[in-house]
């Protein structure tokens, strides 16, 4: 839910905040005030692009900040969000609500921050799209669009298509992958032919020498140690001769373990206490030495005897090499390619009989694609009567008591530069990401008139109220969306603005509903009334934002009423608008 913005140096507005609460909130104000000027900030927190001309004359930038609070939010907007807010860092303010913040400055620039953390304008975009919906002028006229058509029918059909378009949507990506493989290995037989020969021998010669994971660097450091050999033999036979005697020249006192030895018994054989004390000391010594002297024993038994060792290293060295300067830089590497390279070997069959087997398994995915398409179309066709029919009843409440709505389903033809089409009933269809069909909404706006395009046979007025109609309806799928709309009376009046109002308040009670009207029928029913005003001090307009009081309300509403703010005619004719509106609330059913 949006529960606060402020403006600052935006259009007409020098700085202006607004708190926004559940339920219905009307904003209303004279010609000019810079009631679009909320529109427009909101839409800038929704990612829209940045246009230098809505800065406020003299200002160096335009500031929007929004704040925002998720309990309200169904689960799935909120999981949405909450993946937005974790991807980008952004941090919620100490009770809970997130900041989005919008700066344009006068050259054109445009930054965007979300949880005190900067962001791209699109992050915005994905953060507000699933709390924040807003529908001006532009959105009535997308909702000529073919695929808002169909996107609007899938969600009224809700999980029953939304099921089934998964469904189709995992068989038709099957069935590309398989028949763009067959079309690969078809086309460019010869081609692959010679790949897959290239990859055969080269396969076989890496097998041929068979190397192992880290060889490579394990031979390095074995042919540096063997280079060395006679240096180390002779430090390490050095080392043992000192410590143990040479072997060729054996006897007492020509070692560190016979002096060690003498010392040791020199010590224990004294007549004084402290000299022996001594005795256990060398005796550690003595244990150290032979640790050291076993050492080096072992290890000059295993330095290589064969001279030719190093020979053979030098030669599994530079057949290793052969291999690292045609297919990586180290054994792992090669290893690494090897496997990629069977891989591939694997998908390059082109012999009769995988071409066969592949034709197979591509009709048997276009099967799947056909019959979870026909089963999508069914479930929509189902849904499109289903919807027709609510939005009709809608509208004879909204003064189009005669007009009625026809959603229709039909198969989208494949063109003659369709890559991918499908047969289905004798038919080349274009098999499209979201099914075979192509959903059109048609008006027929009165009895005995005949049903055309939306975009033909509806007003300005008339596809504001569909579009209302059509928003009720579909509101019953969610709760806790915010909902703002900018003008959605125009070019009505009378019995049906009192409609119109009604029914906003009927929206309001399972989403937060921001609606800018000039029709006092519509103002009335507002749970929270803010007001657009306007102060020109000579140098300037500025307008700004507060809420009005039950007696302001009135006022309002006389204003709003011809300008009959000032008489008791008007005052008593808002006061009644108020009254029947309040009544009308409070006798609604209850929100499912």
């Amino acid at each position: 839910m949006l529960t606060e913005i402020r403006i600052d140096g935006l259009g007409v507005i020098s700085s202006a905040t607004a708190q926004f609460h559940a339920g219905l909130t009307c904003l209303t104000g004279e010609t000019g005030a810079g009631k679009t000027m909320v529109v427009t900030s909101l839409h800038l927190l929704s990612g829209a692009r940045a246009d230098a001309g809505r800065v406020r004359r003299g200002a160096a930038r335009a500031v929007v900040e929004g704040r925002f609070t998720l309990d309200e939010a169904h689960d799935n907007a909120r999981d949405e969000v909450e993946k937005v807010l974790e991807s980008a860092g952004a941090q919620r303010d100490d009770d809970g609500s997130v900041i989005a913040v919008r700066t344009v400055s006068s050259d054109g620039r445009s930054r965007a921050h979300l949880g005190g953390r900067s962001v791209p304008a699109a992050v915005l975009g994905d953060f507000t799209a699933p709390l924040l919906t807003v529908h001006g002028q532009n959105d009535q006229l997308r909702l000529q669009r073919p695929d808002q058509q169909l996107r609007a029918l899938d969600q009224f059909a809700g999980e029953t298509v939304a099921g089934l378009l998964r469904k189709y949507q995992l068989a038709r990506r099957t069935w590309l992958q398989a028949r763009n493989e067959l079309l690969e290995r078809t086309a460019r037989g010869r081609e692959l032919a010679l790949e897959a020969d290239r990859l055969k021998y080269s396969l076989n010669e890496i097998d041929a020498i068979a190397p192992e994971p880290g060889e490579d660097e394990r031979i390095v450091a074995e042919v540096r140690r063997l280079s060395d050999l006679d240096s180390l033999r002779e430090a390490a036979t050095a080392a043992h001769d000192a410590l143990a005697g040479p072997a060729d020249a054996p006897g007492e006192g020509s070692g560190a373990l016979d002096l060690l030895g003498t010392a040791r018994a020199r010590l224990e054989t004294a007549d004084d206490a402290t000299l022996q004390e001594l005795a256990p000391r060398l005796g550690d010594a003595i244990s150290v030495v032979v640790d050291l002297t076993t050492e080096l024993s072992t290890y000059l038994s295993d330095l290589p005897s064969d001279p030719s060792a190093l020979d053979a290293l030098l030669n599994r060295q530079a057949e290793l090499k052969t291999l690292t300067r045609k297919y990586a830089p180290d054994i792992d590497g090669v290893i690494a390619w090897a496997d990629d390279a069977r891989s591939r070997l694997d998908s390059l069959d082109v012999s009769d009989e995988a071409l066969a087997a592949l034709a197979r398994e591509v009709d048997a995915a276009a099967e799947q694609v056909r019959e979870t398409a026909k089963r999508l179309t069914a479930a929509r066709a189902k849904a499109a009567k289903k919807l027709a029919a609510a939005v009709s009843a809608e509208l004879g409440g909204l003064a189009m008591g005669r007009a009625k709505l026809e959603v229709q389903v039909r198969p989208v033809p494949a063109s003659a530069q369709d890559s991918a089409p499908i047969t289905m009933d004798g038919k080349e269809l274009h098999a499209g990401s979201t099914g075979v069909d192509e959903v059109e909404f048609r008006l027929a706006a009165h009895s005995g008139a005949q049903s055309l395009p939306l975009s033909k046979s509806a007003s300005g007025g008339e596809l504001s109220r569909v579009m209302l109609a059509l928003e009720v309806v579909l509101a019953s799928s969610e709760h806790g969306t915010t909902m703002v709309f900018d003008e959605v009376d125009a070019g009505v009046g009378g019995r049906a603005a009192v409609e119109i109002g009604r029914r906003l308040a009927r929206l309001a009670r399972t989403h937060q509903v921001i609606v800018v009207t000039h029709l006092p029928q519509v103002a009335a029913f507002a749970d929270t009334h803010l007001v657009v005003d306007k102060v020109d001090d000579g140098k300037g307009v500025n307008s700004g934002v507060h809420a009005l009081a039950n007696d302001e309300r009135v006022k309002e509403l006389a204003r709003m009423l011809a300008g009959l703010d000032d008489t008791e005619t008007g005052r008593a004719h808002a006061e009644e608008l108020l009254e029947t509106a309040r009544a009308e609330k409070d006798a609604a059913p209850a929100a499912s």
